[in-house]
C-alpha cells in the first residue's frame, strides 16, 4: 500500500532527536512499546536496508529494497544520499541510521509488511536496537539481524544450516545465533517489534537460501556499494 496511506513519514521522524542527549532514558521509554507477540499480518513483501559511509566521514548513502517474499524477486528500490546527524556512538546506532531509512523508506512509496535492519533489535543494552526504533517509529513489523555480537552470550551453533543457540543478556533471552550457510559464522537475529523470536529466525533463515545475509540486506548492501563507489570516481 502507498506510504502515505499506512504512516505518517513525519510523525515517524520525530522518534529521532537529532542529538544524543538523552538518549539512552528515550530508548528505555520506547522500549516499552515493543511488542514481542505473533505476527497479525500475512507476510508478502520484506525490506531489507543498509546505508554505507564515505570512509571515517559522517557523509552517507542508503538504501533500501522491497522483494517478494515467495518469488524473492525486487519489486522497489530507494536511495538517499546526506550527511548523518548525530557520531557513531555503540548502542545509539538508530539515532544515526534510523533517520536516513525513514527517508529511503518514505521515498519507496510503498510499505512493506516487514522491515529487515542490518543492526540489531531486542539484542541490546537497553533493549531497543536499530530494528526496535524503526519498527515503533513506523508501526512495522521489524526483525534485527546483527552481523557482529552487541551484547550477551552463546553457544556456537552446530555448523549445518539453520542450526541456532539461545542468544542470552543478563539472564534474558534477547535473540538467537543463526547459522545460515554451513560452516559460516551466524548471524543474530533479534525481534524489532511485531513479530516472535522463532518467526523471526524462520523468517530470516527462509530469506537467506544462498548467502550468509538475507537477501533482502543483501542487496540493499550490493546497491549503497555501487553508489559509494559511483560517488567516488
Amino acid at each position: 500500500m502507498p506510504l502515505s496511506d499506512s504512516i505518517d513519514s513525519e510523525a515517524a521522524r520525530a522518534f529521532f532527536p537529532g542529538a544524543l542527549e538523552g538518549a539512552a532514558e528515550l530508548q528505555r521509554l520506547l522500549a516499552a512499546r515493543v511488542v514481542e507477540a505473533p505476527l497479525r499480518r500475512e507476510i508478502r513483501t520484506v525490506m531489507g536496508a543498509d546505508l554505507a559511509y564515505h570512509g571515517a566521514t559522517d557523509s552517507f548513502h542508503v538504501a533500501v529494497v522491497l522483494i517478494d517474499l515467495k518469488s524473492r524477486e525486487t519489486i522497489a528500490t530507494a536511495t538517499h544520499t546526506g550527511r548523518a546527524a548525530v557520531p557513531y556512538v555503540p548502542g545509539f546506532l538508530s539515532f544515526r541510521e534510523g533517520p536516513p531509512v525513514i527517508e529511503a523508506l518514505a521515498r519507496l512509496g510503498v510499505e512493506p509488511d516487514i522491515l529487515l535492519c542490518d543492526g540489531h533489535g531486542r539484542a541490546h543494552p537497553r533493549r531497543f536496537g536499530l530494528a526496535c526504533h524503526l519498527g515503533v517509529a513506523t508501526e512495522i513489523p521489524s526483525i534485527g539481524v546483527g552481523k557482529s555480537l552487541l551484547v550477551g552470550t552463546y553457544r556456537e551453533p552446530s555448523a549445518k544450516r539453520g542450526a541456532s543457540t539461545a542468544l542470552v543478556h543478563r539472564g534474558e533471552l534477547v535473540g538467537r545465533a543463526l547459522r545460515t550457510r554451513d560452516g559460516v559464522k551466524p548471524v543474530f537475529v533479534s525481534v524489532g517489534t511485531g513479530i516472535t523470536l522463532e518467526q523471526a529466525v524462520a523468517l530470516v533463515l527462509r530469506l537467506s537460501p544462498r548467502f550468509r545475509v538475507p537477501e533482502p540486506i543483501r542487496r540493499a548492501h550490493s546497491l549503497v556499494t555501487a553508489l559509494r563507489r559511483k560517488a567516488a570516481e
